[in-house]
């Protein structure tokens, strides 16, 4: 009897043994189907595309069941659910008649996902995709993991957020966004930003937000089609757009020195936050920085101004804030005006 009993587990090791087992069948447990193929209901309400696992979800009192990309969306819909369900299936009502009113694709995620596919074939090189890097000015080599996120947002475009790892350190990831715009039946490239880099810890890596955040990361509380208030992503966008639209056939801005007259090329590094407005006139501007193609040193702060005039947020001015300066070998920038007596307010 001593012999059999010596092998009973103790009260800790078969609770230790039932919590795997459960954490098993939750893990093997197929997230729920739910409505609008498993897009975020709240999203849509809100004029967003973006697909779920489901694993936040609600079920209404007629058996339908609602994802959410976050407990927050949830917690958002659950406000008034009969009002967002509507304002979720108008949304979607909206986008298929607007697409056959007018002849063009209405894309989806598979769309998008595909697109990706395309670019990264396009753009690689030995086996990895060759990313450049504007704020590290370096090329990364990277191998492809997943698409993580797909999300679609009215007006102003596709995004896709991309795991990808160094191609000669697997546990060195990326998460990589990928904005594309609708231009007839083809999804045009917009632009690339890194959301998420590599950060050493201890023997290891882990990924962390790289900041300023990518505008289309910024949280939405409206229809992203409504400008009744103007918000500081509204702002963004416009003057990424205008970037984007601009841009040479080498992936540069041409900007010209109004002082010198010189026309220099530029590559975009990031945008700065937060948005300020002038209280005198009600422009909007923003600070973004920019580096010298061709050179590793040569950064000049650039000041994009944006009004809404015509009811549309449009670049009416690009005006360099800051320009390099080499003093004694070093570098520095040096300012062409200031805002000392100039009177702003932030925009959110």
């Amino acid at each position: 009897m001593t012999h059999l009993f010596a092998h009973r587990p103790t009260p800790a090791l078969a609770r230790t043994a039932l919590a795997a087992i459960a954490a098993a069948i939750i893990a093997t447990t197929p997230a729920p189907a739910g409505e609008f193929d498993d897009s975020c209901a709240m999203g849509l309400a809100s004029g967003q595309m973006e697909k779920t696992d489901c694993s936040v979800n609600w079920t209404d009192t007629d058996g339908k069941i609602y994802c959410f990309g976050s407990e927050n969306s949830k917690q958002a819909f659950l406000q008034d659910p009969a009002g967002n369900v509507q304002k979720a299936r108008d949304f979607l009502a909206g986008k298929k008649m607007a697409a056959a009113t007018t002849g063009k694709k209405d894309f989806g995620e598979d769309d998008v996902t595909a697109r990706v596919d395309e670019i990264i074939a396009e753009r690689s090189k030995d086996g990895a995709f060759v990313f450049r890097d504007p704020k590290l000015d370096t090329d990364l080599n990277l191998i492809f993991e997943q698409v993580k996120i797909v999300r679609g947002m009215t007006g102003y475009g596709w995004f896709a957020n991309v795991i990808f790892h160094d191609k000669d350190e697997p546990k060195k990831q990326y998460a990589i966004d990928f904005w594309f715009k609708p231009e007839g039946d083809e999804l045009q490239l917009m632009d690339i930003r890194v959301q998420k880099g590599p950060k050493r810890d201890g023997e290891g890596w882990t990924m962390v937000t790289r900041l300023p955040v990518a505008w289309w990361w910024l949280p939405v509380s409206e229809h992203p089609g409504d400008m009744e208030v103007v918000r500081g992503w509204h702002i963004m966008s416009a003057i990424h757009n205008y970037i984007a639209a601009n841009k040479n056939k080498d992936g540069a801005l041409d900007i010209k020195d109004e002082e010198t007259g010189e026309t220099i090329p530029m590559e975009f590094v990031e945008m700065h936050q937060p948005i300020r407005r002038l209280k005198k006139d009600g422009q909007y501007f923003a600070c973004t920085d920019f580096r010298k193609v061709g050179s590793k040193d040569e950064y000049y702060d650039v000041d994009f101004w944006v009004d809404d005039k015509t009811g549309k947020l449009k670049v009416g001015a690009v005006k360099l804030h800051k320009v390099p300066v080499n003093e004694d070998g070093i570098w520095s920038q040096v300012p062409r005006y200031k805002f000392e007596d100039t009177e702003v307010d932030v925009t959110n």
